[in-house]
């Protein structure tokens, strides 16, 4: 069977692990840097622990990734809740209209009944309780203040539950910021590291990038089908992305974190995924087996499900695999990771 390589990508302006991180550095400059002491270097080496803190930040990115979709659910919840109250409200003052008409009524043909009295209170809801204060008044007018009485109920319900809505969403971007700090933290630790290496150390540290970078330009992952027509799609908006840089929470077009690029592609694709790792992992049909991946599906890494890429064919990922890289073809034996399972849409 034919095979081939992958075309080169249209741009490889981040050829350099230094010189994304600085760019992450940078734009991460605005946060305090968090108050953890350094890794001691000389406990192990530099690049393991710029590693591990990059794996711990891509982790806690995917915690950030889950609260924030959960926030955005919230939001429109909220919303949704709010619009429809304040066209109950309308509809409740034109009732609360014809309930004036009803009592103006009985004021003029000697007074107001102690029904409507009540519906007018601040308690309306008893005066159904009250059957033998009904006599005075007609089927419709007994109709148009239940009406009321009930639509009035259901609106003190939903402003109840957007005002429980709303305390949810606060503590869940008060999560959101713990878990921003947590990450911003760990990257600039990871930054203070590699500005502890010398200029001989920072070249072999850029080398290993653009190593990385060459051998995903000359990947060969063979002619192998996907398994169907919107799968391929999604892998082929994945494949346009190669070279964007690695953003924590980024969605694309130009930037991504690992889920990032999954959702995006396959959205491309008309399909819609959830946004993170773990909840993609739980998506689609699993496939236990990694010798029965076809291109496109997607592949979950690490014991907590804290990374995702699609299978590329022959033995390869296309991923976004770690701040200060880019998204790039890699082996999958190589990549450091554990497979745990595919998934496919």
């Amino acid at each position: 069977m034919a095979s081939h390589r992958r075309p080169k990508p249209p741009h490889q302006a981040y050829t350099s692990v230094l010189t994304a991180t600085a760019a992450a550095a940078v734009a991460l400059s605005a946060q305090p840097a968090s108050a953890d002491p350094l890794p001691d270097p000389n406990k192990k080496g530099v690049q393991a622990q710029v590693d591990r803190l990059y794996e711990e930040a891509t982790q806690t990115t995917e915690k950030y990734n889950g609260a924030k979709e959960k926030a955005d659910t919230l939001q429109k919840q909220v919303a949704d809740l709010q619009d429809t109250a304040a066209r109950k409200q309308e509809a409740l003052n034109t009732l609360r209209d014809r309930v004036g008409t009803i009592a103006a009524a009985q004021y003029r043909g000697g007074g107001i009944t102690p029904s409507v009295q009540l519906m007018l209170s601040s308690d309306p809801d008893a005066y159904l309780d009250q059957a033998s204060l009904m006599d005075r008044l007609s089927d419709r007018q007994i109709s148009v203040l239940r009406a009321y009485e009930s639509r009035q109920r259901v609106l003190r319900q939903q402003r109840t539950q957007a005002a429980e809505k709303l305390g949810d969403l606060e503590n869940v971007r008060a999560e959101m910021g713990r878990q921003k700090k947590e990450i911003q933290g760990k990257l600039t630790k990871a930054q203070q590291l590699l500005n502890t290496l010398t200029a001989e150390e920072r070249a072999k540290v850029a080398a290993k990038e653009e190593r990385a970078n060459r051998d995903s330009d000359r990947a060969v992952l063979g002619n192998e089908a996907s398994a169907s027509g919107r799968t391929s799609s999604a892998f082929a908006a994945a494949k346009s992305r190669v070279g964007m840089p690695y953003v924590w929470g980024a969605t694309g077009p130009g930037s991504f974190d690992c889920s990032g690029l999954t959702s995006w592609a396959f959205k491309q694709a008309g399909v819609s995924i959830p946004r993170t790792s773990q909840a993609q992992a739980n998506a689609g049909t699993r496939i236990d087996s990694l010798s029965a991946l076809k291109p496109g599906d997607l592949i979950i890494m690490r014991t907590d499900l804290s990374h995702v890429g699609f299978y590329a064919g022959n033995g390869q990922i296309l991923h976004a695999p770690k701040p200060g890289a880019q998204v790039r073809y890699e082996s999958i034996a190589r990549s450091g990771m554990p497979f745990m399972w595919g998934v496919r849409f």
